[in-house]
């Protein structure tokens, strides 16, 4: 049941789950514009992005996080850890899953985790457009079992079924409080940030098998420019030759369609005209390299 109250409430919440459940779909929807990256391939949230949701009875700000998987290298054991420490960082936690799938190792390993905290915990199932109703008291009933969760809330990220509903459950248990961030604040990243974000985004639209999860993007320079152009350059980094020739791809059209529809998603988040230019590099194993890793940005 969710708890009313005529205070000014505001607080902290975090978004866990396994990888590609649909944290950073919801996520946009609730603040109400595109801030993180959406992708279907798994792990493409790589660092805790906090965004900030003003209404003019509260403020909550979200953090997403990356998925919850099984590391491969330094990078997936940073990227788990990072998703981590959020749980004792937050006054509550939205434990997202899919409602086309059963309990799953990374869920139980999260489930493990909360055994810990005082934090009261909702767990939201999402997808429930792609599964019939009479699926998911089972389901549901699977997750009691299995903790005891403040509120179960089924949901669609991507139609926003009940999402309005979800809002106001975590809302209610928000403690009174301050707004801690500016009403016109969306994000605490810089723009540099979601730029080298976008970019990445169409990397992982585009190519497929192993190219995705092997890079990452560095803004090198942002430069202002006479009548509201904005000069963007950029480096791809990836880890072997091979991968570089399919970013780049024949005559350079790969690239050049990554930076287009990057460009068009820039000049949306920015209100001007956008010169982008971007570079592809090698970085052998960078994955596994913690002081490239630092470099990258990917370091609490």
């Amino acid at each position: 049941m969710t708890k009313e109250s005529n205070e000014f409430k505001s607080g902290f919440a975090s978004l866990v789950g396994r990888t590609n459940v649909g944290k950073s779909t919801l996520l946009n929807k609730m603040v109400g514009q595109k801030v993180v990256i959406m992708s279907d391939k798994a792990q493409t949230t790589r660092n805790k992005i906090l965004c900030v949701l003003n209404r003019d009875d509260s403020q909550v700000v979200f953090l997403d996080t990356p998925g919850v998987h099984k590391p491969k290298n330094k990078l997936g054991e940073y990227l788990v850890q990072v998703a981590m420490n959020t749980l004792t960082e937050v006054d509550i936690v939205l434990f997202l899953v899919e409602a086309n799938q059963l309990p799953g190792p990374g869920d139980h390993y999260l489930i493990q985790r909360f055994s810990d905290l005082s934090t009261p915990v909702i767990l939201v199932i999402n997808k429930i457009d792609l599964v019939k109703r009479e699926r998911l008291l089972p389901l549901i009933e699977q997750y009691k079992k299995l903790y005891n969760f403040a509120e179960i809330v089924p949901v669609s990220a991507l139609t926003g079924e009940n999402r309005d509903h979800l809002l106001e459950v975590l809302i209610s248990y928000l403690p009174a409080g301050p707004k801690y961030y500016p009403i016109d604040m969306v994000t605490d990243r810089p723009e540099g940030f979601i730029m080298a974000e976008l970019i990445r985004e169409k990397v992982l639209a585009l190519t497929c098998q192993e190219v995705p999860h092997s890079v990452a993007v560095i803004i090198e320079d942002l430069l202002e420019r006479p009548n509201n152009v904005v000069a963007v350059q950029a480096v791809i980094y990836t880890e072997r030759e091979s991968q570089k020739g399919i970013l780049i791809g024949k005559g350079g059209h790969m690239l050049k369609k990554i930076g287009q529809l990057a460009r068009e998603d820039m000049e949306k988040l920015l209100g001007s005209k956008i010169f982008l230019e971007l570079w592809v590099k090698v970085r052998p194993d960078w994955r596994n390299k913690e002081t490239l890793l630092e470099n990258l940005g990917y370091s609490e």
